[in-house]
Formats: C-alpha cells, structure tokens, sequence
C-alpha cells in the first residue's frame, strides 16, 4: 500500500485513489493577519512557495488550498514524510519580517480518497486527516497508525508514539505518532483533543458528514451567548450537531463538556438528577439535586449539552438558574421547541444540502452536497465497496432531494441499499415512512424508523395543535396565512394564526417571509406522517374540499388578470401555489366533482401557457374532460373545453385544438352568452385559418363574426384581440399591408387599455410585417419591446416566438452564427416548455437553413452556445447580443 492505487470503476466514474495525503495550516494565523496588515500576504506568498517546492521536490502535488492551508498528495507514505520534514525545516530557518514566527501544523494519513475531473479529491479519510491537523501544534508533524506503518522501519526519522486520542469527530479513539528529525522542534503541549479536556462525550460510530457551516456558525453564536438552543423536528440533527459542537468548543472550557441525554427523562423535575448523573457526581447530603449540581459549577468553566429537552420543556427555569448561579457556565440545548427564557439565543438546524432535482447529476456535481455524501457514506458501511456512479448518482440525487435532506431519512434509506439499488429505493419513495424503518439498533426506539422519529415530536402536541397540523397536510408546498384560515379553521379550538406560531415553534413548521406577509410550510417527510393523521381523523374529505374550494375561488379570481396590468403580480402567485393547484384539482377528479375540476382547469390554462407548463395542462384537461358526467355542467364544460383547445393550439396541434374549440363554441351557443361566444369564434378561427397550406379564409370569416359581436358589445378588449387575429392571418395570406393597417389599429387599441399581454403579440407580429418589408431597424425595435414585456412577465411560450422573431432578423442581416446561436436557445425552451407553435410557423415559411452558411465547427460550436444558455441568458443575447 505504500504505491499509490486506483480503482477507476465503471467506466466514466471518478476514480478511487489510495495516497498519502499532507494537510498543513498556519497556527495563530488570524493574530499574525492583525499584527502584520497588508503585510501578511506576502508571508503568506512566501509560505505557499516553500510548501509547494518541498512538495514537488518530493514527488508530491498540491491540489488544494484554502486560506493558509495546502492540501498535497503523494504516491508514497515515505515521500509525504520527507516533504513535510523538509518544509518545516525551510520554514523555520527562513528570515520573517517583523521578527515573526511563523509556525506551521502538518498531519500526514494515508487512505482513499475520490479524484475529481479537475484534479481535486474528497473523501471521509481526508475529513479524517482534517481531524488530525486541527489537534496539533504549530511547527508539529503528526501521522496516522496507517501511515506509520507504512514508514516504519524505512525512514531516517524517528517516529514517537502519543498514544490514543479521540478527536473532534468523536470517533474511536485512534493512535498518533509524530515525526522528530534534526532541526525540528520535538516538545509540544498535550495535542489538543477531547481528552485535553474532561468530558463525557458519547463516541459515535459513524463519521460526521458535512455542516461545516453550521459548525462555523454555532460557535460563533456561543462565543456571543450562554445559552444557545438548536431547534429543528425529530431526524434533523440536532443531537449530532450538538455533540459536535461540543467537541469543536472543548478547548474553550477548562473544565470540561458534558452531555445530559434527557430522551428518557419525562419528569420536569428530575432534570437536576439528570446533570449530576452526566458530571457523575454523588450526593449523600440529602440535600436537593439542583443545590448540588449549583455547588459543583458555581466556579467552573464548564459547558453541558442538554439532549431532547422538548419533553421537559416546564424544566426551563432550571436552565436560568444554573447560568444565574455559575457565572463560567454555558449551555447547549436541543429541543423541537426554544425554552423561552432571558438570554437565549435559538438556531434552527437546517437539512443537509441537497442538489436540485432535473440539475447536473454527475459524480462530479453531487460530491459537495453533504445529503449525497452522508447517503453514501452510510451505504457503504451496509454495503462494502458502495461508490458514487454514472449509473447510480441520478437515483442518490433523488433520494437525497425526496428525503429533504434530513439526516435521519437519508441514514434509514442508505440501509436499505443492502437489499435494494438506489434506483428502487427512489421508485419507492412514495411510502417514505414505509420504506424507511429498520435503522440501527443501539439507536434509540423512536429513531430506528422514520414515523417514530415524527410521531415522538407529534405526540408531545395537545390535540388542538395535532388536528391543525393535520390539516395542514392538505397544502402542497405551504400556506398563506389566508389559506391556512380559510381551510383550517372550522371547528378549531384555537386561533389559526396562534396555532401556526405554535407549531413554528415546536419546529413542525418552518415561517418564511413572501410579500411582506407570512407562508408556512412542512418538509414533506412531516406532511406524509400528518397526512396520515388527518385520514385515520375522518376529517380528511371535508377539509380537502375547502383547500379545494379555496385554490378554485384564487384561479377564477386570477384569471381576468393574467393578461391584464397586474398579470406578473397574478401570474407570480399561481406558480407560487402551483403545487396547490395540482393538488385541488386531483382531489377534485378523485372525489367526483366534476363542475370544481372543470372550472379549476378553465381558470388554469392561461397560466399554464404563459408559464411554460403546456405538456402539464394540456394531460390535465383531457383527464377532466374524461370524466363521467361532464355534460352535466355545460357551462364549466364550454370552459374546459376552450382551456384544452388553447394548450393543444400552442402545442401545435391544430387538429385536436380545433376539435375542442368546435365543442366549447356550440356550447357556447346553447348557453347564450354572446361574449363567450365571441371569444369562441376568435380561438377557433386560428387552428382554422393558420397553419401550413391552410386557407385562412375560414379562419377570417371566424375573426370578422368574432369583431362584429365585439363592437356590438362595446367590448374595446375584444375589438382589439379581433384586429390583431385579422392582422395574423393577413400575414401568413401575404397581405401585407393590410396586415400592417390591422396590426397597427390593435397596438393603438392594447395599448389605451394598457394590455401587457395583447401588446407584446401585436408588437410580435408588426416587427414581422416590418421586417418582410425591409424594416430591419424598426422591427428590432418592435421585437425589442415585446421581448421586454414577455420577460418581465415570464411568458415562457412567447419568449419562444420572439427569440425565434430575432433569429429571423439575424438571418436577415446576414448574421448567420447569431442566428444559429438564437435557434438553439429557442428550441431548448421549446422543448422545455412544449411550446411547439414555433414549428408550425417555421414549416409554414419554409425558410432556409442558415446553418448551411457556417462550416462545421463554427456552427457546432454555436450551436451548443445556444442550448447552454438559460432563458435569462437567451434574452439578453437576443437584446444585447
């Protein structure tokens, strides 16, 4: 082993490298920074050089750096050895300025780490080596037994053994030994780890994964505070956090740190027992335990760690005693919920970083997400010779995102890979709470599955908060305060806004700010356990239909809007409760009411359009449309039908837009309701008139019925939407001035009635009659400005047009890898949002290919600009560019 190794896997994956890794940092580095100013970048310069030339002399390679630390690798453990000792000894010798002393820390271990595409590595051996150099001493050399034995006996240095030290992971205890070789310092204090210290901290079996943030942090919150509280729900961490922080913190309590477990204690009152018990102190007095625990710290330095207080949540006067009594004493807490007492600084334990579903799921992407690495850590030990891979990272990615990032879930879903492959441990998501039971068994009852992690937090709830967290379950990616009213409050004990402070506080919920007004949302691992409740309560039926009710009343009120003035503010709010929405309309569709789901899909389809969720609305609406009894309901029917010719008309399809928009016409006529009558004839004249070798005289004689009904009316919105159908029409039948007098007539009209929406697509189609014409600087400019107003709207279906609309212009002006570049981007959003009315229209001008006038490469490489560009970056190449 004294050979680098490397186990490339499967083909394609980071390859697994066995090394000897050198860590080194600068002690007392930001004292030096202080006292030196500007000056310390230079010695800093000058430290980096030494350690890299005594690296390379010996074979090695610096592949990392942070601060003043330098991460080096070697391919033997004999080279890393002599690269250290060579560097210390350039250091020490070398002349500083101001008299400094500049004092370097180095650790050496040899183990496995992954490299990376660039160069770089990670692994839990090098966390391990981290662990190593933060217990050391500047201007010591430290090495692990693994690489120690690897040295022994073939280097012309002495090696003396420090023994066992446990260190700041809490793992089991392991031997170190230091390097002595001439001109190196060889005394140095005790190393700094937990046994430095006095303490009870509870060594923990597995490695801790990731929270350097939080780590960083939390510290810097108890050098402010005496006592701080972490919060979170059961699964989140607190514990682990907790214990690490106490690690971290030792050095900084003479007299120790010591953790109170108090998961079994269910009395308020036996807290103080609890804490003489971890200080393992005995009274015979018979004196009260608190005087006791009081007498022992009033002159210590101390921190105690007080696990799982929520339970003992009246034994909080204890905690403000104690820090009253002993002025040296600082306390850590965790708990579901803060203890509410003077002085006390809460800090709510986030989940582990997760990567986004659909985003870049390589090896090389997921290793700096803490979920993806503790997953696999953990499926690992379960699973020898488990790795992150080109097959397997999708499905870890998923689970990771799925599990919200909580710790518990993804340890529970790691032990499943003994049985299962990540793939179907994801397909099995489902039934999280299910799926995930059988955790370890020296862990306590309530976290050897995922529900008894949640039911120990939702037990300790009085049963007014258990049924308003049950029917919160009922939200789909969180609530407004108004919703959660509207739909929760029937028959509650409670004031609503007051139980979901409460819940907040017992960290079931999580409070966010949108709007200046509050949103309140569960991870979805607590919703599925109250979803739960909420069927075993019976309620589950009359509080769907509410949060139906109430999402249906917010589309009808939105849809008048969402190509009006206000249509972002609108617009904005429906993606917001997307999620809602969905789950209304299924509910709808799973409980027989028909009318509620047609109406939710008539006041939804606008939004879906604009938004870029054809392929989504589009199954929607023919899910519905298949229900039994829809014509029962002819009106809401009349609508659906119009909301599922629209998304099939932006799609493309003209055949099945014309159909559904036949049917909401002749209902529309039964009905009798002029208006809708006149919009229906305004649809269906364009999956009529428009489209490939399609004769729009059909499609004008719709458009003028449509305008006369309009102007009868007094319908000014109508009269403008009536024009510009004329005026498209007009275009594709090559009457071009007439094209131009219609489309002119209906800007003017859009824009008295200040209609972002009709405005941007009159604009659209006049830069196109403009730019036929030669007009090239007068059709940027209309192009321009209905891109600007399709942007701020985040209309993703017309930004595939206009984008298309600028790419047209390129091609015009001879500009032929702009307009390459532009098409890419175009139809990777065409695709992505299954706007593919841009095809027709491309079929229907039957333009030539400019890609023909670029060579090869140039216009590959364009063409990959294009598709890697999001919609922000397409949009301001289109204007800027």
């Amino acid at each position: 082993m004294d050979q680098t190794t490397t186990d490339t896997g499967a083909a394609g994956d980071a390859p697994t490298v066995t090394a000897t890794f050198l860590f080194t940092d600068i002690e007392g580095s930001t004292r030096l920074l202080r006292s030196l100013g500007d000056r310390y970048h230079a010695v800093l310069d000058e430290h980096n050089r030494i350690l890299r030339d005594a690296v390379r002399a010996c074979g090695g390679e610096v592949f990392g750096s942070a601060g003043d630390a330098i991460f080096a690798v070697f391919p033997t453990a004999s080279a890393g050895v002599d690269a250290a000792v060579a560097a210390q000894r350039r250091l020490s010798s070398h002349v500083w300025p101001d008299g400094v002393e500049l004092r370097v820390r180095m650790a050496l271990h040899t183990g496995d780490a992954v490299r990376s595409r660039d160069g770089d590595y990670s692994g839990l051996d090098l966390h391990r080596l981290a662990r190593m150099l933060s217990a050391g001493w500047g201007g010591q050399i430290l090495m692990s037994r693994t690489t120690h034995d690897l040295v022994v006996g073939r280097s012309d240095h002495t090696l003396r053994d420090l023994g066992e030290h446990r260190l700041r992971d809490l793992a089991v205890a392991e031997r170190l030994y230091q390097v002595l070789a001439p001109g190196l310092r060889e005394e140095f204090p005790p190393l700094r780890s937990l046994d430095a210290r006095p303490n009870n901290l509870p060594t923990q079996l597995t490695s801790f994964v990731g929270r350097q943030r939080e780590i960083e942090q939390v510290c810097l919150l108890l050098d402010r505070t005496r006592l701080l509280t972490l919060t979170g729900p059961g699964g989140t961490g607190k514990t682990r956090l907790s214990l690490q922080l106490a690690a971290t913190a030792a050095e900084r309590f003479r007299d120790g740190v010591f953790f109170v477990a108090l998961a079994n204690v269910v009395e308020p009152e036996l807290v103080p027992s609890a804490i003489l018990a971890a200080l393992a102190l005995q009274d015979t007095s018979g004196r009260p335990p608190m005087a006791s625990v009081l007498d022992h710290l009033a002159t210590r330095e101390l921190l105690l760690v007080l696990d799982n207080f929520e339970q003992v949540l009246p034994a909080a006067p204890v905690v403000s005693e104690l820090l009253a009594g002993a002025p040296g004493l600082k306390v850590v807490v965790t708990s579901r919920a803060g203890l509410r007492v003077s002085g006390e600084q809460e800090y709510p334990v986030p989940p582990l970083a997760v990567p986004e579903l659909g985003a870049d799921v390589s090896p090389d992407a997921l290793v700096g997400f803490e979920a993806v690495t503790l997953f696999v850590e953990r499926a690992g030990a379960v699973k020898p010779g488990f790795q992150l891979q080109e097959d397997n990272a999708a499905a870890v990615a998923e689970i990771a995102a799925r599990l919200d990032g909580l710790p518990l879930a993804i340890e529970l879903a790691a032990a499943r890979v003994k049985l299962l492959p990540p793939r179907a441990i994801a397909t099995r998501l489902s039934d999280r709470l299910g799926l995930l039971r059988g955790g370890s068994r020296d862990l306590p009852t309530r976290q050897q599955t995922l529900r008894d992690a949640i039911a120990w937090s939702y037990d300790l709830l009085d049963a007014t908060a258990q049924r308003l967290l049950a029917r919160l379950s009922v939200f789909a990616g969180g609530a407004g305060l108004d919703a959660a009213e509207a739909v929760c409050a029937e028959g509650l004990d409670v004031d609503v806004l007051d139980g979901l402070g409460f819940l907040v506080d017992q960290s079931l919920l999580r409070q966010v700010e949108e709007h200046d007004e509050p949103r309140f949302t569960m991870l979805d691992t607590i919703r599925e356990f109250a979803a739960d409740r909420l069927v075993a309560s019976g309620e589950a039926d009359d509080v769907r239909r509410r949060h139906a009710g109430h999402f249906l009343d917010l589309v009808e009120a939105a849809a008048p809007h969402l190509t009006g003035r206000d249509q972002v503010t609108w617009l904005d709010r429906l993606d917001h409760e997307h999620d809602n929405l969905r789950a209304a309309l299924v509910w709808a569709e799973d409980a027989g009411a028909t009318a509620t789901a047609l109406r939710i899909v008539a006041g939804t389809w606008r939004f879906w359009q604009i938004r870029g969720y054809l392929h989504e609305g589009r199954m929607r609406a023919e899910q519905v449309l298949a229900l039994p009894g829809v014509d029962a309901h002819p009106r809401p029917l009349a609508d659906a039908l119009a909301a599922a010719g629209g998304t099939a008309y932006w799609q493309g399809d003209m055949s099945a837009s014309a159909d559904f928009y036949q049917r909401s016409l002749d209902l529309y006529r039964d009905v009798g309701d002029r208006a809708c009558v006149a919009n229906a004839l305004y649809n269906l004249a364009f999956p009529t008139g428009f489209g490939p070798g399609v004769d729009t005289a059909p499609g004008v004689a719709l458009l003028e019925e449509s305008l006369q009904i309009y102007r009868e009316l007094d319908d000014r919105h109508g009269e403008a939407k009536a024009l510009w159908g004329l005026g498209d029409l007009a275009y594709w039948s090559d009457r071009v001035d007439e094209a131009e007098r219609l489309l002119t007539e209906s800007l003017r009209l859009f824009r008295e009635l200040d209609d972002a929406f009709g405005l941007g697509w009159a604009l659209h189609l006049l830069g196109l009659v403009e730019l036929r014409t030669g007009q090239h600087d007068r059709a940027r400019r209309s192009f321009e400005e209905a891109l600007r107003l399709f942007a701020d709207a985040r209309d993703l279906s017309a930004i595939v047009l206009v984008l298309d609309d600028f790419a047209r212009l390129a091609e015009a002006q001879g500009r032929a890898e702009r307009a390459v570049r532009l098409t890419a981007a175009m139809r990777r959003l065409q695709r992505a949002t299954g706007a593919d009315l841009a095809g027709v229209v491309e079929e229907m001008e039957k333009r030539p290919d400019h890609r023909e006038l670029l060579d090869p490469a140039t216009r590959d490489r364009a063409i990959a600009e294009g598709l890697a560009m999001s919609t922000e970056e397409a949009v301001d190449y289109a204007l800027h560019g």
